[in-house]
């Protein structure tokens, strides 16, 4: 189970963000093809990043907490789920603040 807890985390961060889009109505989950067009340059970039520095040997993932289930380049399937996930929580978290905040 151990070799699954990078994604567990990042489906933990999903679970854990999702009620805003309900409760808060951030619009950000029912825009699919906005939210992509905002992820596509910094998934992209910093996808990069990690292709050169694990090619470079400056990083590397543990095999004990990831699946072994790697992309091109050697880079793990949870790395790339991590550029998708943390931003969009953060952009859930931001509508919500920010419709928090109109409200007033």
């Amino acid at each position: 189970m151990e070799r699954f807890q990078y994604l567990l985390v990042m489906a933990g961060c999903l679970v854990c963000t999702l009620p805003l889009e309900f409760v808060y109505d951030a619009g950000v989950w029912r825009r699919p093809l906005r939210l992509l067009a905002t992820l596509a340059i910094p998934v992209a970039v910093f996808t990069v990043w990690d292709v050169l520095a694990i090619g470079a040997g400056l990083w590397s993932f543990s095999p004990r907490w990831t699946t072994g289930w790697e992309l091109p380049f050697d880079v793990p399937v949870e790395e790339v789920a991590f550029f998708f996930v943390v931003p969009t929580c953060a952009i859930l978290a931001y509508e919500a603040v920010r419709r928090t905040l109109e409200g007033r």
